[in-house]
């Protein structure tokens, strides 16, 4: 088609009428029209009739406007509509020659060039910026149900459940209780005292339904799969494990690292690796005293011998052995409730396990730990006695209470390993002010606060922890020394007396630093080569936007440069 003068389009255009409407195709109908500069009958498709580009005046009779897309063609010739380029509309009033108008088009080709190259520039930086996020995988699961009316003690041991398999790195745990329904059960109605997943190895071909038949297992069938931590006894050997914290204490491990479990180099010949889950929890619904059910208080429960049918000591006031599973708590005369069917619904995230990922070790700390400091003592975990629990005697009775009602506990260790700790939390009762690590020159390694509820509602109970702070250090600050002294801390409020209370430490420790980060100096380099890409994507990305923005009014600009009309809207 040859050039022509948008002049003539427009005396083209006023001769659209219907009785000249030859049929629609395409894009557009097509019209009957003669040509005046040729004097040679033509036909004109528009290719772009919509809403937007019919006009009316101000007597309504309507018009077509933007001309963009029209073609003329000959008749017998089926006009070519595969292939539109999108092109910028100019004025029916501008009788500039389609030269100018086809560099018009080029000037906005450039622009949206421009714009293509900045998204480009930006995807490495914004990759980088996302991490490894999108391999990520998540499992939803459902423990064995158990059913509790008001007072019951759930505290069951739940072996071969249901877990990632293969080679892979755990990124999170999550953990709650919820009803038959699915609905999440709050803890001023059953409280979730702890829940711990422990893994072992299992000789291929032997069945464990249940603890007793694990207890009666020959130990050449059963071998515990702990974590690395120097508390080794049967209540502090779990690679995951936390309360009624659970549903606001953040458990993500950062990137590059994750729990390394179903490595085939691990697996002692003949065995294949499972999974144990502990759950205890305690009905509170219609009990006398919550606070001191959920603190397992002996004479609420009214037992005088534990689980094993073994005297409790005298001075033995509250604890685990006194809330074994199916006790009861007492409940107040008269109060009627239903038997529920509860479950604890656990999320786990994980990637495959690759050449990309470090792995870390799980190592737990307790505030009752025994060992203490000697000329032949090396830490090992053989030396260390974790009794796991322990009692707050009220401030007045114990003449602290200058100091605030406030009972600190702390303790020594040194620690038989070495590597760089990359995460922690601590695990406390209600009651609880806070815990911490530090060095022996007094320098905070990590500090986990708790933080109590305020309402009803599944996830924020007054009077109960509903979370607990946690720390990510940057990669290499926190590195820890083989036979270094660390100091644990403790601290519980001893307005009342607590029994039965936890102070617990996590700590995820790694071998190595991701690549080139071996220095403090490699660290911090890396980690301004990190701030500085990120910002660079940001700045990459608002010059993109403010492209795009300053495109798009332009446009709107000279659309709605047309003298005498009005777009109809949509």
């Amino acid at each position: 088609m040859a050039d022509v003068k948008f002049k003539d389009l427009y005396i083209v255009r006023k001769e659209f009428k219907d009785k000249k409407l030859l049929k629609a195709i395409g894009f557009g109908r097509v019209y009957r029209g003669i040509f005046p500069t040729s004097k040679i009958e033509q036909v004109v498709v528009h290719r772009d009739v919509k809403t937007s580009n019919v006009l009316l005046d101000d007597k309504l009779n309507g018009s077509l406007k933007d001309f963009g897309l029209a073609r003329l063609y000959d008749h017998e010739i089926e006009p070519q509509t595969t292939r539109v380029n999108a092109v910028k509309f100019v004025p029916i009033k501008n009788e500039r020659h389609l030269t100018s108008f086809r560099e018009m088009e080029s000037y906005n080709q450039g622009w949206f060039l421009l714009v293509g190259i900045l998204v480009t520039l930006s995807l490495p930086y914004s990759q980088a910026f996302w991490g490894n996020e999108n391999k990520i995988q998540t499992s939803v699961f459902l423990s064995p149900k158990f059913v509790l009316g008001p007072g019951l003690v759930e505290d069951r041991y739940y072996y071969n459940v249901d877990f990632p398999t293969g080679h892979v790195a755990v990124k999170s745990f999550n953990a709650e209780v919820i009803d038959k329904a699915g609905n999440p059960v709050p803890l001023h109605e059953t409280y979730l005292h702890h829940w711990v997943v422990v893994r072992y190895f299992v000789r291929k071909g032997v069945d464990i339904s249940d603890f007793d038949v694990r207890a009666k297992l020959n130990s050449s069938d059963y071998i515990y799969g702990g974590n690395s931590g120097v508390c080794q006894s049967p209540f502090l050997s779990q690679i995951f494990g936390l309360g009624s914290e659970t549903r606001k204490t953040a458990t993500h491990i950062p990137d590059p690292y994750g729990i390394e479990i179903g490595n085939p180099a691990e697996i002692p010949s003949g065995f294949e690796e499972q999974w144990m889950l502990n759950i205890h929890a305690i009905d509170t619904r219609g009990v006398e005293d919550k606070l001191g059910c959920t603190e397992c208080r002996c004479d609420l429960y009214n037992v005088t011998v534990d689980e094993y049918a073994r005297p409790l000591r005298p001075d033995y006031k509250g604890g685990l052995s006194c809330c074994y599973d199916r006790t009861q708590c007492k409940v107040k005369q008269g109060f009627e409730g239903v038997r529920r069917t509860l479950y604890l619904r656990y999320t786990v995230k994980w990637v495959d396990m690759d050449s990309s990922v470090l792995p870390v070790k799980v190592y737990i700390f307790d505030i009752t730990d025994t060992w203490k400091r000697t000329r032949n003592s090396t830490g090992i975990n053989t030396e260390h006695q974790c009794k796991v629990e322990y009692d707050i005697e009220p401030c007045h009775a114990t003449g602290l209470a200058d100091d605030g009602c406030i009972d600190t506990r702390r303790i020594s260790l040194d620690m038989p390993f070495g590597g760089y700790m990359i995460y922690g939390v601590a695990h406390q009762h209600s009651g609880g002010s806070g815990s911490a690590l530090y060095r022996e020159n007094g320098q905070v390694m990590c500090s986990s606060l708790p933080t109590y509820g305020e309402g009803e509602e599944p996830g924020n109970e007054a009077g109960y922890i509903v979370g607990m702070t946690t720390c990510y250090p940057q990669p290499g600050a926190i590195e820890i020394s083989r036979g270094e002294t660390l100091i644990l801390e403790s601290n519980y409020s001893s307005i009342r007396h607590h029994t039965g209370v936890m102070g617990l430490f996590y700590i995820l420790v790694a071998d190595q630093l991701p690549k080139p980060m071996h220095t403090s100096h490699t660290v911090n380099q890396t980690q301004d080569t990190i701030t500085a890409s990120t910002i660079l994507w940001v700045v990459v990305e608002t010059i993109g936007a403010v492209a795009v923005i300053v495109v798009a009014i332009h446009y709107k600009l000279k659309r709605e440069g047309e003298d005498g009309y009005e777009a109809i809207g949509m």
